[in-house]
């Protein structure tokens, strides 16, 4: 099962969620690959010394010698997982791929050489719409969809689905909304509450039942290379993307 997180909306916890749900399903036993194609790296920086590495995803997408599993890192602290990391190199891989004919299938072809040594496969993707987040979404078989809880909630989701169904079309036909999950919630405000409906009524079941409150702890546990499950876990952020995990394996 390969998930891609992509919201192409920024702030909206897409990092978060992709760490934690790659680390949930680490500590479950299932052997876990997290790929990080989002120039900003953040969720190469929760695991890794960045700074330490030769190759990234950059390299992956762009050079014929370098594969996908010459890249890959065991996580620290986190048994069961792997990290493709970036770089702010990869904010070059748009213009270094225009005009190739298999630009959209680079990230696939590159997955399908390791698909079969890994049980999830989770694709943090940057909030652009572009040749990056379109690799990734015809690299994948499901995509989880993070949607902040505020008044622009939904702005924009027309042009994603728009893009997803056009991706189905001919690039990739079997591909799958997995849910729609809330973050940054706060259940005190009516806001939110009213948000929540608006959503329920735009997505109906895909959206999952489990909701990421506002966490501090969520902030700070990747500045400490930590998921938040080693960081705090007895915290709320680390019982709701346990229990998002559990709605994700069940879906499957």
């Amino acid at each position: 099962m390969i998930i891609a997180i992509t919201n192409q909306k920024g702030g909206v916890g897409k990092t978060t969620t992709a760490i934690n749900l790659a680390a949930a399903l680490a500590t479950k036993g299932f052997r876990t690959l997290l790929i990080d194609v989002d120039p900003q790296a953040n969720s190469s920086m929760s695991f890794l010394d960045i700074h330490e590495l030769q190759s990234s995803m950059y390299e992956v997408l762009t050079q014929e010698e370098i594969n996908l599993s010459d890249i890959l890192h065991e996580a620290d602290k986190v048994p069961h997982l792997f990290v493709g990391p970036s770089a702010i190199s990869l904010a070059k891989v748009e213009a270094k791929l225009i005009g190739e004919l298999d630009s959209h299938f680079r990230l696939k072809d590159e997955i399908e050489q390791v698909r079969d040594q890994f049980d999830y496969i989770i694709i943090d993707t940057p909030p652009t719409l572009g040749i990056i987040t379109v690799n990734a979404l015809v690299a994948a078989t499901h995509i989880l969809i993070p949607i902040q809880s505020s008044y622009f909630a939904l702005e924009g989701t027309d042009d994603l689905l728009e893009t997803i169904e056009k991706i189905k079309i001919r690039a990739n036909p079997d591909l799958q909304i997995l849910g729609v999950v809330i973050t940054l919630y706060d259940k005190r405000t009516i806001l939110s509450r009213d948000i929540r409906k608006e959503i329920g009524q735009v997505f109906g079941d895909k959206l999952f039942k489990t909701r990421i409150s506002k966490s501090v702890r969520l902030e700070e546990s990747p500045a400490y290379k930590e998921s938040i499950f080693s960081f705090a876990p007895r915290s709320s952020g680390a019982y709701e993307y346990y229990k998002l995990s559990e709605e994700v394996l069940a879906r499957v």
